[in-house]
C-alpha cells in the first residue's frame, strides 16, 4: 500500500479524522511532502505508524525537505505530518469534557490513547526503555533505563548553536507549545493538544509526558510561566487535582536546586494512574499532631524521610501540611546535620504527593534538604560518590516515590558487567566495567553466577543500589539516632 494512503487510513482507523475527510487529509499530507501527486512509496499494509513515518521521512530527506538525516530533523518533519491529522484543540477539549461528564477515568483513558495515536507519545520509543522490578527492604521498587529520549546529533547541536536566541515558547511547559512547529533547538508540537482545567480556582492545563516513565504519566501545569514554589497553595492545588481525578495521584517536585526537578521555572505537577512503592509502604510509627487529632499521621517505612497525613476534609490536611512545611523551612538540628540555612541560603523544603485512598485525602510530605559539604559537593542528601557509577543525577519526584530513571549508558555497561562475571574477566581493564568493579566484586561471591542468570543478578543488585541512593537522600537516617531525630522534628511541629 502507498505510505501516504496508509497514514490516512491510520488516521481514520484511530478516530483522528472522519472517513469523509480522506481526500482533504491526503491533500494536506501532499502539501507537507511538496508533492503534486502520490509519490511512489510502497510498504506492507500491516506496517505500523513508526515504519510509515520512517518511509515518509526518508523520502523527505531524498527530496531535500529535511536538511540533515538526523533524529531531530526527522522528528520535526514527521510531527508536521501528524499535526495535519490531529484534531483542532476545540474538538479535543469538547470530547474530553463530554467524557469527563461520564467519569474522570473515561476522559483520561481516551485522552491518553489519543496522545499516543497522534504520536505525541511515541510508542515505539517508549517500548525501548528497559524496566524491571526489584525486591528491597522497602518493598518492590521499579527500575528503568531511559532509552526513549534520543541523544542529540552533533549536526543538530551545531545548527542549534547558530540559531538566534528565542524566548518563544518560554519553556517546554508553556501553553504556547500547543501546535508550535518547533525548531532544531525546540521540539515540534503540532500534534500536542492540552486540556484546560481549573486548579484551586486558577487556569491550569493537563497533558501527558511524551516519555511516559509510568502508566498515564501526566503533567499538570500553570497557565502562567511562574516559578515552582512549595507553599500552602501547593497543597490546595494538589488536593484539588485528586478531587477532580480521584483515580490519579499527583505530586510536585521540590522548589530548590539539587532536590528539585529539571524545570523549576514553570509551576507544574506530575501525576498518573500508577501505584508506586512509596504509596504501598505502610506507616511504621504513628504520630498525633496536637490540634489535628482528626488527621491520621505517621512516619512511612521508606528510605527517605516521609510524613504521611490523611483526612476526610481537605482543609484540615492543607492546614497541617502548611504547619509542617513552615516548621521544616526553619528547622535546624545540628546533631542530625540539618541546617535550615547557611550564609543566608535556604536548604529545607518538601516534595509533596497527593492521592485518594479509601475515600480519604492523603498527602505524603517528603522532607528534603540541599545542603552541600566539602565531602559531598553535589549534596549531603544526594546520591553519595560510591553510588555514582549507577546514579549521579538529582533525585526528583518520580524517584522519590520508588521508580529509578537511570541513564542510557547503563544498558551497555550492566551487560558488560554481567558478561565479565560469567567469563571471569578483569572488570578493571574494560572501560565499560571499571567504574563498576568495586560494586560487582562485592556481590559476586553471594551468587552462583551463570550465563543464564548473570544479567538478572546484576539488575537485582542495581535495584538494591537504588534503595541506597534513596537512603542517601533521606534527611533522617534509618537508624536509632535518625529515628530519634525524626521524632524530635515531629514534636517541634
Amino acid at each position: 500500500m502507498n505510505a501516504v494512503l496508509h497514514l490516512v487510513n491510520y488516521a481514520v482507523n484511530t478516530g483522528l479524522i472522519a472517513n469523509c475527510e480522506r481526500i482533504w487529509a491526503l491533500n494536506t499530507l501532499l502539501d507537507v511532502l511538496k508533492a503534486d501527486a502520490l509519490p511512489d512509496l510502497e510498504l506492507n499494509e500491516n506496517a505500523g505508524l513508526a515504519e510509515t513515518l520512517d518511509i515518509l521521512c526518508d523520502y523527505a530527506y531524498e527530496k531535500g525537505l529535511i536538511p540533515e538525516n538526523t533524529v531531530t530533523y526527522r522528528d520535526l518533519f514527521d510531527t508536521e505530518l501528524m499535526g495535519r491529522l490531529t484534531p483542532r484543540p476545540a474538538e479535543v477539549i469538547s470530547r474530553f469534557e463530554t467524557l469527563y461528564a461520564e467519569s474522570p477515568k473515561a476522559a483520561t483513558d481516551w485522552y491518553y490513547a489519543f496522545s499516543q495515536n497522534v504520536n505525541y507519545i511515541r510508542r515505539e520509543r517508549c517500548a525501548k526503555d528497559l524496566r524491571w522490578k526489584v525486591d528491597t527492604a522497602y518493598g518492590k521498587m521499579d527500575i528503568s533505563i531511559n532509552l526513549s529520549k534520543p541523544e542529540k546529533d552533533p549536526k543538530d547541536i551545531a545548527a542549534a548553536r547558530n540559531l538566534p536566541a528565542s524566548n518563544y515558547p518560554r519553556c517546554l511547559l508553556c501553553a504556547e507549545n500547543e501546535g508550535y512547529a518547533g525548531r532544531v533547538n525546540h521540539p515540534a508540537r503540532q500534534n500536542l493538544r492540552i486540556v484546560p482545567i481549573t486548579i484551586n480556582e486558577k487556569p491550569w492545563f493537563l497533558q501527558y509526558s511524551p516519555y511516559v516513565y509510568y502508566n498515564e504519566h501526566c503533567i499538570c501545569f500553570n497557565r502562567e510561566h511562574t516559578p515552582m514554589k512549595i507553599e500552602r497553595d501547593t497543597f490546595a492545588k494538589l488536593l484539588d487535582f485528586v478531587h477532580q481525578f480521584p483515580h490519579y495521584f499527583v505530586g510536585s517536585n521540590a522548589d530548590l536546586p539539587i532536590v528539585g526537578g529539571s524545570i523549576l521555572a514553570h509551576d507544574h505537577f506530575q501525576g498518573g494512574h500508577y501505584s508506586f512503592a512509596m504509596e504501598r509502604a505502610p506507616i511504621e510509627t504513628e504520630f498525633t499532631f496536637p490540634g489535628f487529632e482528626d488527621v491520621s499521621a505517621g512516619i512511612v517505612n521508606w528510605p527517605m524521610s516521609v510524613v504521611r497525613i490523611a483526612a476526610m476534609e481537605r482543609e484540615r490536611l492543607i492546614a497541617l501540611a502548611d504547619r509542617i512545611l513552615n516548621v521544616w523551612r526553619a528547622y535546624t538540628d545540628a546533631d542530625a546535620v540539618i541546617f535550615a540555612e547557611t550564609e543566608g541560603v535556604p536548604h529545607n523544603t518538601v516534595t509533596p504527593i497527593a492521592r485518594m485512598r479509601h475515600g480519604k485525602y492523603e498527602l505524603d510530605l517528603v522532607l528534603r534538604n540541599n545542603l552541600t559539604t566539602e565531602e559531598h559537593p553535589l549534596g549531603l542528601y544526594h546520591p553519595h560518590t560510591k553510588l555514582h557509577h549507577i546514579k549521579k543525577e538529582n533525585i526528583g519526584l518520580i524517584e522519590v516515590m520508588g521508580l529509578a530513571v537511570l541513564p542510557a549508558r547503563l544498558k551497555t555497561e550492566l551487560s558488560a558487567v554481567a558478561d565479565a562475571l560469567v567469563s571471569g574477566a578483569d572488570l578493571r581493564t574494560n572501560e565499560l566495567t571499571e567504574k563498576h568493579a568495586d560494586w560487582a566484586e562485592g556481590f559476586r561471591g553471594k551468587y552462583e553466577i551463570t550465563a543464564e542468570n548473570a544479567l538478572e543478578i546484576v539488575q537485582k543488585e542495581t535495584g538494591l543500589v537504588f534503595a541506597e541512593v534513596l537512603e542517601d537522600a533521606g534527611v533522617f537516617k534509618r537508624d536509632l539516632a535518625g529515628k530519634e531525630a525524626f521524632l524530635r522534628f515531629l514534636a517541634a511541629v
